[in-house]
């Protein structure tokens, strides 16, 4: 029997994204009566969650919607009786961030938040810390869905598929994001919009775009090519070219720049990181301003400003998953699941981003229309073999498999430098690394 009214647990509350997921509760409340909604954060955020609570409540009331906001250090107290947690957590904060781009600039590889080198750092960090947080929900609320978007979202979902009981959906907003840009080249509406998506968090090719009902793929790649539009807001806009597009076969996702164009994208952050620093640097100003702006108690709405940050359709993504699960509405998203044979080439107890049928039982993936031939399957089996490496050298503190995952990893791909390189991101990580002591 479905339930009446919904307890949902967010920790990490105090993250700046919040208020957009606030608005989306807003938006859904008729389908998704959220009766409790907990914001959790850690002691050392509290000026923030204190804040974001504020904000939460002002625009809570300005909509008359009767969802109670409960501000927590308790992560227990949060989860207990939960239907739905949701974590949006950076494990050291934006200075882990910034380490994490520039340890391996030093060394001449891309320096990325989620992808190569950077992003094998943040996962040491932050899958510990997940499973800590299932080892809760399994005690306190084991028929909750964990809903993550916690980078790296991957190999995050991965872990806890293979480390836990819980039931979990791994969440990224480029898919979404993706549909909103084919629909702006295509200039139609995007509820007009299909697509079929396949591969892992941050390395999947859009191999089918059907503009209402009418397989337009092709259509689609010639426009793309020379098109910058299909990026996300902290990654550099380079166009495809027609060849390269046409001899594809399918759109590649914006983070494939780091893989196929591995040069230009190291290039343009050595520039950047000298003029105006890292990523991270950029966004803890932009943080700065966001947190001045939601302490205005006239301020009762998402700021515009949000958009700075990036995470476009955060809360599209996160409460259309949520609703279609709750309503068991069937229809279909992109999100991260277990493998299980659906993508053949990789491991079935693997997680992979592809289109599920988004039901009360959770995601069940849909069969994929296209053959992954070599031109996908080479990349996707190469990363993914590193990513399986990452999650066990994060769970076991296993100094081994992360040497290998590094070396393999396309974007490092040498032990020459891999060794130095993982030497130098456990020493910088020292404090939130124990598994590896």
């Amino acid at each position: 029997m479905r339930k009446t009214y919904l307890k949902v647990a967010v920790i990490g509350g105090g993250s700046s994204y919040t208020p957009e997921l606030i608005e989306g509760f807003i938006k859904r409340y008729e389908e998704l009566p959220v009766k409790d909604l907990y914001l959790v954060d850690i002691e050392a955020g509290r000026e923030k969650l204190e804040i974001i609570g504020s904000l939460a409540k002002r625009m809570l009331e300005k909509a008359n919607v009767p969802i109670t906001i409960h501000l927590t250090y308790d992560r227990r107290e949060a989860i207990r009786d939960a239907d739905f947690v949701m974590t949006q957590m950076r494990i050291g904060l934006l200075d882990a961030r910034g380490r994490d781009e520039r340890i391996p600039l030093k060394y001449h590889c891309i320096g990325q938040e989620t992808t190569g080198a950077g992003g094998f750092a943040k996962g040491l960090r932050t899958i510990p810390v997940i499973l800590d947080i299932c080892k809760d929900i399994e005690e306190l609320a084991p028929n909750a869905f964990l809903v993550n978007f916690t980078n790296p979202a991957g190999m995050v979902t991965e872990a806890v598929l293979k480390y836990s009981k819980v039931r979990t959906v791994g969440l990224c907003n480029l898919p979404i994001e993706t549909k909103m840009q084919i629909a702006d080249v295509m200039e139609v509406d995007v509820s007009k919009i299909d697509i079929e998506m396949v591969g892992i968090n941050h390395l999947n090719w859009t191999t089918k775009i059907w503009v209402d009902g009418v397989d337009r793929t092709d259509d689609l790649l010639f426009q793309a090519s020379g098109e910058s539009k299909f990026t996300m807001q902290n990654i550099p806009g380079f166009a495809w070219s027609q060849d390269f597009i046409r001899s594809m076969g399918a759109l590649p996702c914006a983070y494939h720049r780091y893989f196929y164009m591995k040069e230009k994208m190291l290039k343009k952050q050595l520039e950047e990181v000298d003029k105006v620093g890292t990523r991270a640097e950029i966004v803890k100003k932009v943080e700065q301003e966001l947190f001045e702006l939601y302490k205005d108690p006239n301020l009762a709405i998402k700021p515009k400003q949000l958009e700075q940050r990036g995470g476009a359709y955060y809360s599209d993504a996160a409460l259309n998953l949520v609703s279609s699960i709750y309503n068991n509405k069937k229809d279909i998203q992109i999100v991260n699941v277990k493998n299980n044979g659906t993508i053949p080439s990789l491991p079935d107890d693997a997680s992979i981003e592809v289109n599920c049928v988004i039901g009360s039982d959770g995601p069940k993936p849909v069969q994929i229309t296209t053959p992954m031939n070599a031109k996908i399957r080479g990349l996707l089996q190469v990363v993914k073999a590193y990513e399986e490496l990452a999650v066990e050298a994060a769970v076991k503190g296993d100094y081994d498999a992360a040497l290998q995952a590094l070396t393999i990893h396309p974007l490092v791909g040498s032990v020459d430098i891999a060794k130095p390189l993982l030497d130098d991101i456990l020493a910088e990580n020292k404090a939130y690394l124990p598994q590896f002591q």
